[in-house]
């Protein structure tokens, strides 16, 4: 099983890039590892509810889940897709965050933007670089003509009926 970490802004535009990798990986089982880093905080008091975080994940799109959804469906080869946070933006923690997911490369920092999803956001980029890990370099589709194509295709009778409700 091939584990690839994916940085990400959690918005469904972010998962542009993962019918490339599907497509490049279609006779490996998949895992998926969707990463925001975070600078550690200062203060004792967030570090020490630190384990008891869960604000972070609302910022983790509804879209984002259901296109996730979406891909696991359409590829059976995802066996898993896990969304997470790394609190830390040393290299070691990088790399200690790499070793414990047991990733096996990285999608290349060209094919996502960095957005930051709080005042702590961290762009992951020179860690990557630095982690020594191996890169994919994939293009980046667009989600946003896959969604227009979608709608395309329902019937225009049937897409009248789904705006009236």
């Amino acid at each position: 099983m091939k584990t690839i970490l994916i940085p990400t802004d959690y918005q469904a535009t972010s998962l542009d890039s993962i019918h490339a990798i599907c497509r490049q990986f279609k006779n490996e089982e998949l895992k998926l590892v969707f990463v925001h880093v975070f600078k550690l905080s200062d203060s004792y008091s967030d570090l020490l509810m630190l384990s008891r975080r869960s604000r972070e994940y609302e910022k983790v799109s509804d879209e984002f889940y259901r296109y996730c959804n979406v891909l696991r469906a359409q590829y059976p080869h995802i066996q898993n897709i896990q969304i997470d946070f790394l609190y830390g933006s040393t290299l070691s923690m990088f790399k200690d965050f790499i070793e414990h997911n047991d990733v096996d490369m990285v999608l290349e920092s060209d094919s996502y933007t960095f957005t930051p999803i709080h005042q702590s956001s961290v762009d992951p980029g020179l860690l990557i670089k630095r982690s020594g890990l191996p890169v994919i370099n994939v293009p980046k589709g667009d989600y946003a003509k896959m969604m227009l194509e979608q709608k395309a295709a329902v019937p225009a009778q049937q897409h009248e009926e789904l705006l009236e409700v």
